[in-house]
This record gives C-alpha cells, sequence and structure tokens, in this order.
C-alpha cells in the first residue's frame, strides 16, 4: 500500500472522528434548542398539543389573505387564528361536537350565507341560493384543486369553525347559572353603607430623591409577585438610535421648482376636468362647489381672497407643495337633507378596494326607467327604493340626513345643494344612475369651487447619501454600549430602548415593520451592534435609517432588574416610604394622637359603599374598604395600613344597610352576562393550558 493510500486512510478515521464529537456535542448542548436540530423537521412551522401547522399550509393561507396586509401583521394574526382553531377543534373534539353535511349547507346557502356578496343578483338583491349551488356543483367536476382548497380555505373550513363554536358556546352559556345565595351575597353588598374615621399620608410627602431602589430590591419585589412578572418565554432588549431620511431644505426647493414650471399651464387652462386627466397631482380635482367650513386647507384665509381664476402657492401642505386656483365663487346652503334610489353600475369590492362592474348600463337605464315611472304614477317613494335601490339605506327610505358639502361625489353634491328644495331628478355618478328628491337645506354662505395642483416632496439621492453615511458612521464607531450612547448624545440624537421583544414579534415599539430588526436581536449577542443600519419605513415618503444594540437576554423566568425598573421602581419606593412614613409620623393610640405627629388631620367618610372602592381624599383603594366594613373592629384605631396612594389608619363608626332598588332578577342577569362573557374570553384559557411549540422564526 502506499504511503498517500496510508494517509488517506489515516485521514479519513481522523475525519470521521471529528464529526462524531462534533455531532455528539451538537446534540448535547444547544442542538435541541430554538434554533433546532440537525435532524429537526423543517416544514413544520409550530405544534399545538402535538398537532402540528405545517408550512406549505400555513404559506397557502399567508397567499391567500395577503393581498392588502404586510407580512408582519398577518404572520402573527394567521398563528393566532391556527392556534386557537386547534385548541377549539381538540375541545370540539373531546365534546363529539360535529358540523354535518345538512348544517353546513343550510348555512352556505342559508339566509346568513358567507357568498350573499358573490351570488346576490343586482336587479333584486336577493340572494341566488341555487346559483351558488350550482357554481359549486360545477366547481366539485372541474376538480380544479387549486381553487377548491381556496373556497374551502375562505368559506367552507370558517363556516364549519362558526357553527361548532356557536354550539360549544351555546353548551357553556346554557350550563351558566346564578346561586341563591351570590345573588343575596351581591345585593347585602350593593346595600351595605359604613362610616369611618380616618388619617391619611400620601405617599407623595416623601421626594422621590430621598428613596433609592436598588436592582436587587427590583428583583426581590418580582420574586415575592412572581404570578404577576414571571415569564414564559425568552425575550430581548435593544436600545435603537433612528436616522430620519426625510426631505431636505433642498429637496423642497426641487418640489417647488417643478410646480412653478406648471403653474403658468395650470393659470392659463379654462377645463380643470381636461387639465387634471394629462397632468399628475396628489390631490384630485373635486368639480363641485364645497362651503367655507368645510375647507381644511391650511392658508384657506388666503384662498377666499381670491378672485374667480387667480391662484396662490405654491404654498408647502404636509409633505407635499401645492398650488391653488379659484375657479368658482357660489352662495349655497350650509348643509342639504336628500332621498335617492340608486341603481348601481359598479360596486366596490371589499377584498381589493377596486370598483367592480355589477350592472351593464343599458340594463341599468331600464332599470331607472322603471323607477322614474312608478314614482311619476302616485307610488311610494319608500316602497319604490325598497324594491330597486341598491344602495345601504333603502331600508330608510332612501333619505341621508342633513350633510354638509364635499360629502358626496361631484353631480350628487351639486344636485344636493346646487337645485332648489323639492327639485327631482337623474344624475349618474361612478357607482350609476340615481333618482335624487331634495327634501330640504339649511343655511347660506360662500361654496368654493377650487382646483388644487399638488406635488410631493420627494426624498433625493443625495440626502439618502448623507443620512446613510451618518448611519453607517455611527454603526462603525459605537461597538460599546458606552460608545453608543456617547455618540448618540453627540448627534443630539436618544437611544430609545425597546424591552421584552419576543422571538416571532413583527414590530418594535416605535418602529413600524421591523421584523427583520427582531431576527437579528435573536441571532445575536447582548453588546452586539447591527453592522449595517436597519431601513424601516416610517410613512409616505419618509424612511428611518435605524442602528441598535442588543442590551439583555432575559430568559425564561423573572426578567432582569433592568427590565423590571419601569414597571416595578415606583411600587417598591411606595413600600419603602410607607415604611418611612410608618416608623416616623404614626404614633400614638388614637386618630388624634397619630393626627398630631404625623402633621395629618382626623378626617371622616360617611356613606362610603362597599360596591365601589373609592375614598374620598384617597382614591380606589381596596385595603382601606375592606378595613371600613368589618364589623369586628367597629370603634377601634387600625394599626398603620400601606394602602394604594399612602398610609392609613381608620376606626369604623358605622356599618349599616340602605335599601336597594335592583330586583334579584337583574342581580342574576349581571351574574350571568359575566359567566358568559368569560366564555368567550375562553381561548386565552385554552393557552395557557396548553403544549404550544413555536417555530415561525426559523421561516418568517
Amino acid at each position: 500500500m502506499s504511503v498517500i493510500q496510508r494517509i488517506r486512510d489515516k485521514g479519513a478515521w481522523i475525519i470521521f472522528s471529528i464529526i462524531a464529537i462534533a455531532l455528539i456535542s451538537f446534540i448535547l448542548q444547544d442542538g435541541l434548542g430554538r434554533r433546532g436540530s440537525l435532524f429537526a423537521n423543517t416544514s413544520t412551522v409550530g405544534k399545538v398539543n402535538g398537532q402540528t401547522i405545517e408550512k406549505e399550509d400555513f404559506d397557502k393561507k399567508i397567499e391567500l389573505y395577503g393581498k392588502n396586509q404586510s407580512r408582519e401583521q398577518l404572520i402573527p394574526q394567521l398563528w393566532n387564528q391556527e392556534v386557537n382553531t386547534i385548541l377549539q377543534q381538540q375541545e370540539y373534539d373531546k365534546l363529539g361536537l360535529k358540523c354535518t353535511n345538512k348544517e353546513l349547507s343550510e348555512v352556505m346557502f342559508g339566509e346568513n350565507s358567507p357568498l350573499k356578496r358573490e351570488f346576490t343578483d343586482p336587479k333584486t338583491g336577493i340572494f341566488n341560493a341555487d346559483q351558488a349551488r350550482q357554481a359549486f356543483a360545477q366547481l366539485k367536476k372541474s376538480k380544479n384543486t387549486e381553487q377548491l382548497d381556496q373556497i374551502a380555505e375562505a368559506y367552507i373550513k370558517p363556516t364549519i369553525q362558526q357553527t361548532l363554536q356557536q354550539k360549544y358556546q351555546s353548551i357553556l352559556t346554557q350550563s351558566s347559572y346564578a346561586p341563591k345565595w351570590l345573588i343575596e351575597k351581591q345585593k347585602a353588598e350593593a346595600g351595605s353603607i359604613a362610616s369611618v374615621s380616618y388619617v391619611y399620608v400620601p405617599y407623595s410627602s416623601v421626594s422621590d430623591s430621598a428613596v433609592k431602589v436598588s436592582d436587587d430590591e427590583i428583583v426581590a419585589y418580582a420574586s415575592k409577585h412572581r404570578k404577576e412578572y414571571e415569564k414564559d418565554e425568552e425575550t430581548r432588549g435593544i436600545s435603537f438610535v433612528a436616522f430620519d431620511v426625510a426631505p431636505t431644505a433642498a429637496d423642497s426647493a426641487v418640489t417647488k421648482t417643478q410646480l412653478e414650471t406648471i403653474k403658468p399651464d395650470f393659470v392659463a387652462s379654462k377645463d380643470m376636468k381636461n387639465f387634471f386627466a394629462k397632468t399628475s397631482s396628489e390631490m384630485q380635482f373635486y368639480d363641485s362647489y364645497i362651503t367655507k367650513g368645510e375647507i381644511k386647507q391650511p392658508v384657506k384665509d388666503s384662498l377666499f381672497k381670491l378672485a374667480p381664476g387667480a391662484t396662490y402657492g405654491p404654498y408647502a401642505d404636509g409633505n407635499n407643495f401645492v398650488i391653488a386656483k379659484m375657479v368658482d365663487i357660489k352662495q349655497w346652503p350650509d348643509s342639504a337633507k336628500v332621498r335617492h334610489i340608486l341603481v348601481a353600475t359598479h360596486q366596490q369590492d371589499p377584498q381589493t378596494g377596486q370598483s367592480v362592474r355589477s350592472r351593464d348600463d343599458s340594463t341599468a337605464r331600464k332599470r331607472m326607467d322603471t323607477v322614474e315611472a312608478l314614482i311619476k304614477s302616485g307610488v311610494s317613494f319608500d316602497s319604490v327604493c325598497a324594491k330597486y335601490s341598491d344602495d345601504g339605506n333603502k331600508d330608510k327610505g332612501g333619505v341621508y340626513d342633513y350633510f354638509v358639502t364635499s360629502r358626496m361625489v361631484a353631480s350628487f353634491n351639486d344636485f344636493a345643494f346646487g337645485k332648489p328644495v323639492g327639485s327631482k331628478g337623474t344624475i349618474e355618478t361612478e357607482y350609476g344612475l340615481h333618482y335624487v328628491e331634495v327634501l330640504g337645506q339649511k343655511g347660506s354662505s360662500p361654496a368654493y369651487k377650487i382646483a388644487y395642483l399638488s406635488r410631493p416632496i420627494n426624498v433625493s439621492n443625495e440626502t439618502v447619501n448623507v443620512v446613510s453615511t451618518a448611519a453607517a458612521q455611527f454603526a462603525a464607531t459605537s461597538k460599546t454600549k458606552a460608545l453608543f450612547d456617547e455618540n448618540a448624545k453627540k448627534l443630539n440624537k436618544s437611544a430609545t430602548p425597546a424591552n421584552e421583544l419576543k422571538e416571532n414579534e413583527g414590530s418594535v415599539p416605535g418602529l413600524s415593520s421591523a421584523r427583520q430588526i427582531v431576527r437579528w436581536v435573536y441571532e445575536h449577542s447582548v453588546g452586539d451592534v447591527s453592522e449595517q443600519p436597519f431601513e424601516v419605513n416610517a410613512g409616505v415618503n419618509s424612511n428611518i435609517l435605524v442602528v441598535a444594540i442588543v442590551t439583555a437576554v432575559n430568559k425564561p423566568g423573572i426578567p432582569s432588574a433592568q427590565t423590571l425598573r419601569p414597571q416595578i421602581e415606583s411600587l417598591v419606593k411606595n413600600e419603602k416610604k410607607a415604611k418611612q412614613i410608618i416608623d416616623t409620623k404614626f404614633k400614638g393610640g388614637s386618630l388624634e394622637a397619630i393626627a398630631s405627629t404625623s402633621g395629618a388631620q382626623v378626617q371622616k367618610a360617611d356613606s362610603l359603599s362597599f360596591a365601589n372602592a373609592f375614598v374620598p381624599g384617597i382614591g380606589n383603594d381596596n385595603k382601606f374598604l375592606g378595613l371600613a366594613f368589618n364589623k369586628d373592629i367597629k370603634g377601634k384605631v387600625t394599626e398603620a395600613i400601606a394602602g394604594s396612594t399612602g398610609v392609613f389608619s381608620l376606626r369604623v363608626e358605622n356599618i349599616g344597610t340602605k335599601p336597594t332598588t335592583e330586583s334579584d332578577d337583574n342581580i342574576k342577569q349581571q351574574i350571568l352576562q359575566g359567566t358568559r362573557m368569560a366564555v368567550y374570553r375562553g381561548s386565552e384559557a385554552l393557552k395557557k393550558d396548553a403544549s404550544i411549540k413555536d417555530f415561525r422564526s426559523k421561516f418568517y
């Protein structure tokens, strides 16, 4: 055997040994931790009581529902929906609840069908269940699996879940009851009153600066109240500095110059509709009149002084520069009342927000001819409206009660305000044909038709480069927490803390759409600074660049003192203030003696109600209220008690009752209502008791 071959053989064993040791170390250490192991199932988004949520199914739902929503918002919503659905289904299975085919059919093709929008006859406004059944039958025959899956996700599965949920909630709510002893107890408590004398010293009498709270005291308080502060999952904290990528004065000047270039054509144009059809503007031309009180422009006082044909601007309005042109002025009513019948030719798709055709023009015209003929023949407006109108207010006789200018599309606005009371006629809008009758008008004031040529102030490449360079330099020179804070201070920027970030969150307090930052935080350690700034959308034509530093890794259990301090410090301070007040000011066996040593006065509270924890001069304090109704201490002075807002001692003078007017049945209904409301909050209880494993961060 050659020397080379022996080396290869020996090397193979060495490599095998190294791999074996590495694998064993990987498995024994963190291989099975948050990021998964070598053998982890890479297609599972999560598990709920052992039931998996597969990535392929989850992605289909993201695609189905994600057309009009950001992924950062959608993914958490879908996750919660999936978890709740699985938990609820597991409860349904335990009880043997089913949604039969007959029940599913009754809902899908019944009065409350989720298919109403798709299969309602626009001519009659009646849901066509037979047409819906035929469409489903044809879809099944086509064996188009993609469409079948979409229908199942969008309609069938939600309908089944809704039916099962109604059955489940009905079982729970019907099992609710109010025992007689509880009704009597609540009735007695509602009628209980007490009179007390007391001495009270507020915590505010001791300066905050005189009380210091250590980290150990913060953690000790949280440990004492573990249920309130203990965390079930890991969270992390960061501090970040934001650099605004916003338009500069130079950028504003560019937009202003562009408008000045277009201004002569704008001034010369006699046809505003035609001008705006050819020229882009952030503000569309409203070809009608608006009364003085409804114009919201920042320079409206200057606009009202313009003569027809005159212009004003360019002027700044938010993130835009605007030139306004006074087209015409009239004297118009301030508000109008009309009724109308709509024969729709277009409707808004609730999912996309786009206008879609619902009826051809010829059919709409024939239907409106019928409407006009019926009204002229003396048939009541209300009955014609109820039968023929496509508007949502047809059950109210088509009435739009007094409304101001600019609330309706231009031609409708013109008719309602420009025609005298009693006028009737048919107009056309982008929604269809409207038969309109003017019922009333109020007030009178100038109304203006104004055209606004508006252009956004965009951020230039030069501005982006300057801000990007500054953010990158900050990141490069801020490699420790001390340098991070020091450099932020030099730039007159504040380092913003964001604590308790969860691994799958899509936002950071103060930053929207910040999923990339959260992912980065969970891939790094305390003290790490982002090498490159993160770009975060901050609104129209504005982004920010964010440089972050990881400040805390809070393992499950009691968080760090740094994380807890904002919540707990004031509570611990009050405990220390209470001890100081009690030790130095509450001396003596009578209220008068305590008042003398504390510098406070003996106060009285008459007719305290057990049903209301509010105490005059103190606020809501359950400890005070509990002692005030303790018959065993009547006539005695209590020891000093640390309450919600200060220290007090009290003496119960009298405990009695007052007549209650509330009936037993009303109290019973209140108890039942509270119990039934708890049923609707039951999903959180199911979550708390479940075994939920969330692997989303590996994929999204």
